[in-house]
């Protein structure tokens, strides 16, 4: 088992003891019906007869707080009352400022070469599918408006080399489910990952020497996949590697074997972060010695992401993100400011895992702190939120008439 699963498992083991269980969590003894019983606005006479002295009146006194309307009425004399915006669900939704719905979502999806799923522990709810699962997962989500979907492959180990050259395999399982997806759904949009840690030996986002990771000679193999996937008939390449100018070398390549109309989905601040963990339990793809700091951004740097925006948009990028999601609005909230082209936030792994780990135990709603989530990202300035709660909250959002 991987070290992020030990933890997360190890952690809860050892909360669960304090829990409280879903009923015991919510139980009352207050009368939850709101009271019909009508209120004297005046409150004359409220406090007489009371048993404790010196009680402070807001009515009194040279300065008072509060004052009395025309019908005697407690009244606080403001003309700008933001409640009156919020004081029936119809107006609240009149007035929202940011909606999500699931064309705003990328469903991710793990892939692997077998004939059945492989549950993943650290992410509860989410599997390695087979390739006829996907095409059904697919359909599913397609039912309730997710039609953009990105894959992820298991790749197994006898596969994996240094250079990443089962990566642009045309017959390799990328390859293979991209066919499937747009044969049966051909106004689906099929977005892929573009790096080589899940073909890598070494676990890395690049090619290794000396433990260095080589920046040129990793775009080369990039351009190399990028191109396949394209042939395959990949929507938008994704690459996640974050190497020093991959995205014009990509965007050159594609344009040089006439896929002018393939979409490029930087990573443009993709951050050197704990939350990846629960993700590289379903790759496999731990990094084999080291981290990946000498290529993601350090999680301390803001400014930062503005240097690696400018110079994706100037390289041909379509559209940039932003990775892990909900830490880093702050991150996304730069980038919108900064960018015309559409912005993505990745609610990873990492993130995924908490909710759910909590929400199990009854700690917190799922529904409700999901859709929040997803919320808090558009309000951020994300267009685009790749989510494993992409089905899931579509399905909500089709039963609440969204």
């Amino acid at each position: 088992m991987k070290f992020s699963c030990v933890l997360l498992t190890a952690l809860f083991a050892t909360s669960s003891a304090f829990a409280p269980s879903k009923s015991s969590f919510r139980t009352t003894s207050l009368n939850l019906e709101p009271s019909q019983d009508p209120v004297d606005k005046t409150l004359n006479g409220i406090d007489d007869g009371a048993e404790h002295d010196n009680i402070f009146d807001p009515l009194s006194g040279a300065q008072p707080a509060l004052i009395r309307n025309n019908n005697d009425e407690v009244w606080v004399p403001q003309r700008v009352r933001p409640r009156r915006n919020r004081k029936s669900a119809a107006i609240r939704n009149m007035v929202r400022e940011n909606i999500v719905t699931p064309s705003n979502f990328i469903y991710p999806l793990f892939i692997h070469d077998e004939d059945f799923n492989q549950s993943i522990e650290s992410m509860p709810g989410c599997e390695r599918h087979s390739l006829p699962s996907m095409l059904a997962e697919v359909g599913d989500a397609y039912k309730y408006g997710v039609k953009s979907f990105v894959l992820f492959p298991k790749v197994p180990d006898e596969l994996k080399t240094n250079l990443g050259v089962e990566a642009y395999n045309p017959e390799g399982i990328v390859h293979r489910a991209i066919r499937m997806i747009k044969e049966k759904y051909p106004e689906s949009v099929v977005c892929t990952d573009v790096a080589l840690d899940p073909y890598s030996d070494q676990g890395h986002d690049g090619v290794v020497e000396n433990g260095k990771i080589l920046n040129d000679v990793t775009i080369n193999q990039l351009c190399k996949q990028a191109v396949s996937q394209a042939r395959a008939g990949a929507d938008i390449v994704a690459p996640s590697d974050m190497m020093d100018g991959r995205v014009g070398a990509i965007r050159d390549a594609l344009d040089s074997e006439g896929f002018t109309d393939v979409s490029i989905l930087a990573y443009t601040a993709k951050y050197a972060s704990a939350y990846y963990g629960p993700f590289r339990d379903a790759l496999d793809s731990h990094p084999g010695f080291g981290d990946k700091k000498t290529y993601q951004q350090d999680p301390a740097n803001g400014r930062e992401a503005l240097v690696e925006a400018a110079l994706d948009a100037s390289e041909g990028a379509d559209m940039l993100m932003v990775k892990p999601g909900m830490p880093y609005l702050d991150v996304i909230r730069r980038l919108k400011d900064n960018s015309d082209l559409p912005i993505a936030a990745y609610h990873v792994s990492g993130e995924y895992a908490m909710i759910k780990a909590a929400c199990e135990r009854g700690w917190l709603e799922e529904k409700d702190i999901v859709l929040e989530t997803l919320t808090c990202f558009k309000r951020a300035g994300a267009d685009i939120i790749l989510t494993y709660y992409a089905k899931q909250a579509a399905m909500w959002m089709a039963e609440d008439g969204i």
